[in-house]
């Protein structure tokens, strides 16, 4: 599913949970291709500081969410992927398998080495989950309702924050960073329950940046700041809309789910193709505090972006005038 730009780009703009039903006969995973950025940006993280995204609390037992993770995105996509009864994971469009005891095998000889060197450079315990991850767009992470905090993770493309610092932390502490938190930190035990229960749900987030990769791993990308004397024009072809496309698959029975994060990169331009689209934005990055620019990184980018907006929204009046 595309991110939904109507449903998630609001003014006046507030940090809140956003959580909506999804749909019946919604898809949950988008696998990778080996052409995939995705696979790409994931693999040269896995290979080169897999500590950086693969955590887990001591003693954490994360298989049975993972497994029903996996059976999920096989029934979705039989093609790419498949779990066998005795728990092997068989990537088809990579060309490589690993058991649950962490056994590497080739699907066939022309699988690409690159992906398997990685998988055998891992801890065993980790490898079944690595080649989940680069078989599939989506980081992942697995919630713990009944203490509401994330102790496991794999995330390769975070946008701005790093993995090591949210393992086992309650949902307060790992959203005490977020400008304008108040309503999300006060709705976190109910967003718990909400998200380990029987339903399924789906939110949205966005932001605009200057960085156009799908790594933004605060130790990986070096801060980037906003020319001042970056006109309108050239600031809309070096600004990139990121968003992020979170679902939960739920394991009521062991009080858990499995929180998906489908991250995506455009140029702006491409992202407010039509005028109602740049009126949108606009109205909603007008509308953010101090706090939530500053947060966003947005704060010295807002006059030029609010000017370039502006004029793309007013085309419609342009245009239907005689």
């Amino acid at each position: 599913m595309p991110f939904d730009f109507e449903h998630a780009v609001t003014a006046p703009f507030r940090m809140q949970p956003g959580l909506r039903k999804l749909a019946e006969g919604s898809v949950q995973f988008t696998p990778n291709h080996p052409a995939s950025p995705h696979l790409r940006e994931k693999l040269a993280v896995l290979c080169s500081q897999p500590e950086q995204a693969l955590q887990i609390e001591p003693g954490f037992d994360a298989l049975p969410a993972l497994h029903a993770a996996m059976r999920q995105a096989a029934q979705e996509h039989p093609a790419a992927l498949t779990l066998s009864s005795d728990g092997q994971l068989l990537a088809h469009a990579l060309g490589w398998s690993v058991d649950d005891r962490g056994e590497v095998a080739a699907l066939h000889p022309q699988a690409p080495q690159n992906i398997g060197q990685c998988l055998k450079a891992l801890p065993a315990s980790w490898r079944q989950a690595a080649l989940f991850s680069l078989a599939i767009e989506e980081d992942l992470a697995i919630v713990d309702g009944r203490r509401a905090s994330l102790p496991w993770l794999a995330v390769a493309l975070p946008s701005h924050w790093d993995p090591r610092q949210k393992i086992g932390r309650h949902f307060a502490e790992v959203h005490a960073p977020v400008a304008d938190n108040a309503v999300l930190v006060a709705a976190g035990e109910h967003l718990m329950k909400l998200v380990t229960g029987p339903q399924r749900w789906e939110r949205f987030v966005w932001n605009v940046t200057r960085h156009p990769g799908l790594d933004a791993h605060p130790q990986r990308t070096p801060p980037t700041h906003w020319p001042a004397d970056l006109d309108e024009a050239a600031l809309s072809q070096h600004t990139w809309f990121r968003s992020e496309r979170q679902t939960f698959i739920p394991l009521p029975e062991r009080g858990q789910a499995v929180f998906t994060i489908r991250v995506a990169v455009r140029p702006l331009a491409q992202a407010v193709d039509t005028p109602a689209r740049a009126q949108r934005l606009h109205d909603a990055i007008a509308s953010m505090s101090p706090a939530a620019l500053a947060y966003r990184q947005l704060t010295e980018a807002r006059p030029g972006l609010l000017r370039w907006l502006a004029a793309r929204a007013a085309c419609a009046d342009s245009a239907s005038t005689p």
